[in-house]
């Protein structure tokens, strides 16, 4: 019994001093884990903090200003003498270039997806995706100079008039720099389809396009809107572009030839530094950059919507 005894806490305690490999596998486990947590934590805790600082200085900044006033008056002056804080100048010229941007980058993310999904070798496509997504990595002041350079005098050819400054071109630039982010998702979401839908199709004797479209396209459009809303985010918050391009002029106007200002552009040339901290002036950085958030918000929340009803759906 005392033998039976001994041997038991001696492998108790061989057991703590010499863990095995399972406890060491189990205690690797739980610190990759713990990594994991935190790091999704801090994900959220710094969205968090984005949120409260933008929401507290727009509250300093709407004791000043009427929330009414922000919405509806029709002139963006804070830095004049005679200041007007109408934030839909600065609203229209974003959604215009974002529109813009969108009408180029959208169809023709789309149809590159097809392409890569349904058409390519696999050589192409193992070449062609990467080299597609390295527009991604070019920096956006560089998109900026090639919209006022190259693409603004190319479109006066067309368009007499055209100013030098205008957000056509912005527009156009950004739907090239978002066409990776479009196609990549987009291809990513038809190649998910199962292939013996498109065998089937091939099978009842159904084209490529054929195929494509009517077979490919519906099942994986949950994922192509959210390549959609992700390409419009990513227009809607563009800086460098619009700031070099598209003029730094608040104009309340749709017209995508006149120059304007987007939210991101005056974001950028109040935080100069010409203004001092906590003065009205500053502050409406706070409250532009809470209405752009609120703007991709409202977006993100339609997308969401959107793919939980195809979803359902496919």
């Amino acid at each position: 019994m005392t033998s039976t005894s001994s041997s038991t806490h001696f492998a108790v305690w061989r057991a703590a001093a010499f863990p095995t490999r399972d406890n060491r596998r189990r205690s690797k486990e739980l610190v990759i884990q713990g990594a994991l947590f935190f790091a999704a934590l801090s994900s959220v805790l710094i969205t968090l903090g984005i949120v409260s600082i933008l929401l507290y200085e727009s509250l300093s900044f709407f004791q000043t200003v009427p929330i009414r006033r922000f919405l509806t008056d029709t002139q963006w002056t804070p830095l004049f003498a005679d200041a007007h804080y109408g934030i839909l100048p600065l609203a229209c010229g974003t959604m215009v270039t974002a529109a813009v941007g969108c009408l180029v980058a959208l169809p023709l993310g789309t149809i590159v997806a097809i392409y890569l999904s349904e058409y390519a070798p696999y050589w192409v496509r193992e070449f062609g995706k990467p080299f597609l997504e390295l527009l991604s990595s070019v920096p956006t002041v560089v998109y900026g100079y090639f919209a006022l350079l190259f693409v603004t005098p190319l479109l006066q050819k067309i368009i007499p008039g055209l100013p030098g400054f205008n957000m056509l071109s912005a527009g156009i630039v950004i739907g090239v720099m978002i066409i990776p982010y479009v196609s990549s998702v987009s291809e990513d979401a038809m190649r998910s389809v199962p292939m013996h839908l498109r065998e089937a199709s091939y099978a009842a004797g159904g084209t490529r396009l054929q195929t494509a479209l009517r077979v490919v396209v519906p099942p994986a459009f949950s994922g192509i809107a959210s390549a959609y809303i992700l390409g419009f985010s990513r227009a809607i918050g563009e800086t460098m572009v619009v700031a070099v391009a598209a003029g730094m002029q608040p104009n309340l106007t749709w017209d995508p030839r006149e120059p304007a200002e987007t939210i991101t552009a005056y974001i950028v040339q109040v935080s100069l530094g010409d203004l001092p901290h906590g003065s009205v002036g500053y502050q409406t950085i706070f409250a532009a950059g809470l209405t752009l958030m609120l703007m991709t918000l409202a977006f993100n929340v339609a997308g969401y919507f959107l793919r939980k009803r195809f979803r359902e759906v496919y």
